[in-house]
């Protein structure tokens, strides 16, 4: 009988899986820091208005103001990642995170709050797109969405701890209109606790090493090699930077914004228009609406404001939850039955609370409803939250991090995220005069449709992308 040798793959030759989930929980926390960001105005809200003295225009614009960071932010940090790195964006998002943080608890006018949460918004847009290229672009394809999907995870991570954080210290204070520490109101210190994540996602983020594939597009082959085989081992980074390097263009100009551009048919690339579709009805859907205004929108159906706050921390449980189990399907099942599902879900769940609001009766400015229709609200509100979650929330980040081809991912992140972001600001700044005007059933009947048609448009546009190595993503 003859033995079979097995080859032995040397530790050299082996793909560092380890370093590589490490380094993408470090771009990770810039989603943590984006939820925060995100969801820490939902608890401030009323100490905005007493500290500002602002009718409801200018509490929208107050709340909504971080967004039009958020879509300059995305916009510009997609195309400067192709100028300076993924990594240096994130360095520099860190650290507007951190004198936003600081200043949006010190600020003593609208004005100066809004400066600086506009300062908290241009990092949250770069965190937002660069944390999901940055993880694509290190990642193998096979494990590549259930790493990318971390992000949303820790997004909502960031939610549920602003959320949580609100609530405790609204509790310890009484109130968050009341005075906590040193002197100062217990909504000033909401956001002085982001400077805690801040801080260590800066220190974190200058012990990882530079996107392979930004160094390639920027001719440091040296470099990139290096990064490729740190990450998957001799033979495979040397075979990677060959791949990724005949991805790009012909003449191997450097990225631009132009290339989303086909100059041969003369229109913009179809898969622009895909990235802008996903990014747009994300946010039609009405999700920040929950995240931004819940408090205020619980309040309006007769719950108490710890009890509004206290429904905010379940949501964001519920959510993080949901985040599990689109890790555990994304690289089976693929990207878009979970879209396409998910659509279908928050179109049910949405017309449902619709039904609820549209039910209930004003009385001294204040929608009430009956316990059923109470319960129902509350019950719908939060499946919406976990079909949100376990769908469009991670897999629209997933699939706008590798949908694009090597050459324009910088820019098709910019465009997309400057969409996205642009939306997000609308829905979240129209919401208090839809709720003046047309009431709370008007305004979820909008969303409702909204993620009724983002069924058709998943199921006729958008293309499969599991499995795929990036170098094979098409434009």
């Amino acid at each position: 009988m003859t033995s079979v040798s097995i080859p032995q793959v040397s530790a050299a030759d082996r793909e560092n899986t380890k370093f590589i989930i490490l380094i993408s929980c470090v771009a990770t926390i810039g989603g943590f820091l984006f939820g925060f960001d995100s969801g820490v105005i939902n608890g401030t809200v009323d100490g905005l208005k007493q500290a500002f003295g602002s009718d409801a225009a200018v509490t929208g614009f107050n709340v909504a103001s971080m967004l039009i960071g958020c879509a300059i932010g995305a916009f510009f940090a997609g195309r400067m990642a192709d100028l300076y790195g993924r990594r240096a964006m994130l360095i520099l998002a860190a650290v507007f995170f951190i004198v936003s943080a600081w200043g949006s608890g010190i600020a003593a006018s609208s004005l100066e709050f809004v400066l600086y949460r506009l300062l908290g918004g241009l990092a949250v847009g770069a965190a937002s797109v660069m944390a999901p290229a940055y993880i694509s672009e290190v990642s193998a394809a096979k494990y590549r969405g259930r790493l990318a999907t971390v992000q949303q995870i820790a997004i909502i991570g960031g939610l549920f701890a602003a959320f949580l954080s609100n609530y405790l210290l609204a509790k310890v204070a009484s109130s968050s209109l009341a005075e906590l520490w040193l002197g100062f109101s217990a909504w000033r210190w909401m956001f002085w606790i982001e400077l805690f994540p801040a801080a260590l996602f800066l220190v974190a983020l200058l012990f990882i090493p530079e996107s392979p594939r930004y160094l390639v597009a920027r001719g440091r082959r040296e470099r990139a090699q290096s990064v490729l085989v740190r990450l998957y081992g001799n033979e495979s980074g040397t075979r990677k930077l060959a791949e990724i390097d005949a991805s790009l263009a012909a003449d191997h100009h450097r990225p631009r914004l132009s290339d989303l551009f086909d100059k041969v048919r003369g229109r913009i690339r179809p898969i622009v228009w895909v990235g802008i579709g996903l990014a747009t009805f994300q946010q039609l859907v009405g999700i920040n609406v929950v995240f931004y205004y819940g408090a205020v929108l619980w309040q309006a159906v007769g719950f108490s404001e710890n009890d509004a706050l206290l429904i905010n921390v379940l949501s964001g449980a519920l959510s993080i939850g949901a985040c599990l189990v689109t890790v555990a399907l994304i690289d089976r099942i693929g990207r878009k039955p979970l879209l396409w599902v998910g659509s279908a879900g928050m179109a049910v769940t949405l017309g449902l609370v619709t039904l609820a609001f549209a039910s209930g009766n004003l009385e001294n400015g204040k929608l009430v409803l009956s316990d059923n229709m109470g319960v129902l609200a509350l019950v719908a509100a939060n499946l919406y939250v976990i079909f949100f979650n376990m769908s469009w929330g991670p897999v629209m980040w997933v699939m706008l991090g590798e949908m694009f081809p090597n050459q324009i991912r910088g820019s098709g992140l910019a465009v997309a995220g400057l969409f996205q972001w642009g939306s997000n600001f609308l829905i979240t700044w129209t919401f208090p005069m839809l709720l003046a005007g047309i009431g709370l059933a008007g305004a979820y009947g909008l969303y409702a449709l909204a993620a009724f048609i983002s069924v058709f448009f998943v199921l006729k546009f958008v293309h499969e992308t599991k499995g795929k190595e990036l170098e094979q993503m098409e434009g």
